[in-house]
């Protein structure tokens, strides 16, 4: 199995207080990987250091793409998503007032820069690639049923659909890998079940590295097939689900008491 993304002793400072403290880690090719711990273990903020939202402070982010290895410290979030790092996030960053069509074309334009004049005078190029663009589009939410719903504005969607549309936004930025962050958060049984089954078929049917970050415990248990645990900003295990949950470290960590 070929590496995809390479972290190496990343550390992440706010003033006195280290977030993130030496942290390595690697995602290969087609795998689901989760990544746990703790409140205020850095999850979010190694997520935030990965995909370009802030800056490390030491340490090394390389990533495999078509044309060799990338170091991507110092690259501007949106350089990073173009490379094939999608996100979703704690909360909800849809365009609310926008229908659910329109989330999503607005991710795939990212992909098909015509030229200036095609744009300006609307040339027939222009409407092939726009023609080309929705039907895409379409088809994505198809995949996740969500086509009987590309008219409705995103704000009136249910929690479980505006959380099921990030992921298919993310998705139409044809990424290598992608971070979800607490997908399953505000969901009730129903909806996380859903959406495990969700994001298993998007790893399988899109081949396609995942990395979440999620606090159901039952979620990550049937899906990861690795599992990160930090705690306190430092990396304090690694391995399968079974060793996960069988590590005293990891067992004293969450319920503060010796395995």
């Amino acid at each position: 199995m070929s590496t995809l993304l390479k972290v190496d002793d990343l550390v992440k400072n706010f003033g006195g207080l280290t977030a993130v403290s030496n942290v390595n880690m690697q995602l290969n090719d087609n795998e689901l990987v989760a990544l746990i711990g703790p409140n205020g273990a850095g999850k979010t903020t190694l997520f935030n250091l990965l995909t370009g939202v802030i800056v490390p402070s030491s340490g090394s982010i390389t990533f495999r793409s078509d044309d060799g290895t990338i170091p991507l410290n110092g690259k501007k979030a949106f350089k990073i998503a173009n490379l094939g790092l999608a996100r979703t996030f704690q909360n909800i960053r849809l365009f609310k007032e926008l229908t659910v069509l329109d989330n999503v074309l607005i991710a795939m334009t990212a992909h098909y820069k015509e030229g200036f004049l095609q744009s300006i005078f609307r040339l027939p190029k222009y409407y092939k690639t726009e023609a080309r663009i929705r039907k895409e589009a379409i088809d994505l939410l198809k995949i996740f049923e969500l086509e009987n719903d590309t008219e409705k504005l995103a704000k009136n969607l249910p929690y479980g659909i505006q959380r099921r549309l990030e992921i298919v936004r993310a998705l139409a930025m044809k990424p290598k890998i992608l971070f979800l962050d607490e997908p399953a958060a505000g969901m009730n049984p129903e909806e996380t079940a859903d959406l495990t089954r969700l994001i298993r078929k998007v790893q399988q049917e899109f081949h396609i590295t995942v990395l979440l970050i999620e606090h159901d415990m039952s979620l990550v248990m049937n899906l990861a097939e690795r599992i990160y645990v930090l705690d306190h900003g430092s990396l304090l295990a690694q391995g399968t689900p079974t060793e996960i949950q069988e590590n005293p470290a990891v067992i004293k960590a969450y319920l503060g008491e010796e395995a």
